[in-house]
């Protein structure tokens, strides 16, 4: 079965939370979305709260800065573990990033800026 790239600049880098979707801790590359930013916004699932320990949680959206950068961690995840991490990002949609390393990557953010 053929991976599947996610990358993370937030609690999917989480021990606990990778423990409690997928039952294993994940080992990753680090690289960046050059060109977008990031915000914090406030959780209010109580399971994704139980999971992380947190409230607030980070968001990324496109920047009008090109040397802005969200720093993160690339995955690969099982389709399976794709479909739990997409239980997990309730107040996020899922869409493709190209990442400085020029991976290809799932990234969950801004709906707005996905649509850009």
């Amino acid at each position: 079965m053929k991976d599947i790239l996610v990358f993370s600049y937030g609690t999917l880098r989480q021990s606990e939370v990778q423990q409690a979707l997928f039952g294993r801790l994940l080992e990753g590359e680090p690289d960046a979305m050059a060109g977008w930013r990031s915000r914090l916004i406030e959780i209010t699932d109580p399971d994704v709260i139980a999971k992380s320990g947190k409230r607030w949680h980070p968001m990324v959206e496109r920047s009008d800065d090109p040397e802005d950068a969200v720093e993160g961690v690339v995955f690969r995840l099982t389709a399976e573990e794709l479909a739990r991490a997409d239980d997990y990002e309730v107040d996020y949609i899922r869409h493709p990033v190209t990442l400085r390393s020029g991976w290809v990557a799932f990234v969950y953010g801004d709906p707005v800026s996905a649509r850009g």
